[in-house]
C-alpha cells in the first residue's frame, strides 16, 4: 500500500495518540509528545466526523487537561498545528495554549508583589561598523565583546553585554554598513565566560 505524506503524517499522529491513551488508562501522566499527538489526532478524528473549523479548535482545545501531563507539560505547549482534511480539502488549525496559559514555566522564577526590574535602566546603545568585505552576522545572545573582529565598536565598553534580541535573532552588517544596536546585560552563564 502507498501512503503519500499526509496519509503517512496522520498514521504517525494516530499510533502515537493511541499509545498515550494507553498510558493514560494505565493511569501515567503524558510527556509533551504523547500530549500533542493525543490533541492533534483529536483534531483530526473531528474533522473527519464533518465538525466545522471551529468545533475542531474546540474539540482540540479540550482534548486534555492539565491534570493528566507531566509537570511543566502545560507551559511548553504553547501552540499546536494540525492540517486535517475537511469536506473542502485540508486547512491549518491553530489551538493556542490548548492546557491553558501557565501562570510560571520551567525555569520561571516567581517575584511575588515585588515590581520586576526596568530593562531600560540597563540598556546601552552602540554604534557598530562593519570594516569586512564580507556579510557579518551577530545572534541574539552572543557576548558581544567576542563577536567578529571586523566589526569595529568600542570592545571593552560592551563586556558582559549581548544585543538585545530574542532569543534565536540576529543583525547582520553588510560590507561597509555601519548600525546603532541596543544592547542589554548578559546573563551569568555569558559573563562567566567573559
Amino acid at each position: 500500500m502507498y501512503l503519500n505524506p499526509t496519509e503517512s503524517d496522520r498514521l504517525t499522529t494516530y499510533l502515537a495518540a493511541s499509545l498515550a491513551r494507553e498510558a493514560t488508562r494505565r493511569g501515567l501522566l503524558l510527556s509533551l509528545p504523547e500530549a500533542v499527538a493525543v490533541i492533534a489526532d483529536t483534531v483530526h478524528w473531528a474533522a473527519r466526523s464533518g465538525a466545522s473549523y471551529e468545533e475542531c479548535t474546540q474539540a482540540g482545545a479540550c482534548a486534555l487537561t492539565q491534570d493528566q501531563v507531566l509537570p511543566g507539560v502545560a507551559a511548553l505547549l504553547e501552540e499546536v498545528r494540525v492540517e486535517p482534511l475537511f469536506d473542502e480539502g485540508t486547512r491549518l488549525v491553530v489551538i493556542r495554549w490548548p492546557l491553558g496559559r501557565p501562570s510560571t514555566g520551567p525555569g520561571e522564577l516567581s517575584f511575588g508583589d515585588q515590581p520586576l526590574p526596568s530593562r531600560e535602566a540597563a540598556r546601552r546603545r552602540m554604534t557598530v561598523v562593519n570594516t569586512s568585505p564580507r556579510v557579518v552576522r551577530v545572534s541574539s545572545h552572543y557576548p558581544f565583546h567576542l563577536v567578529n573582529r571586523k566589526l569595529s565598536f568600542d570592545r571593552p565598553a560592551t563586556r558582559g553585554w549581548r544585543l538585545d534580541l530574542a532569543a534565536g535573532a540576529f543583525v547582520r552588517w553588510a560590507p561597509g554598513q555601519s548600525r546603532t544596536v541596543d544592547l542589554v546585560p548578559a546573563d551569568r552563564i555569558e559573563k562567566g565566560i567573559s
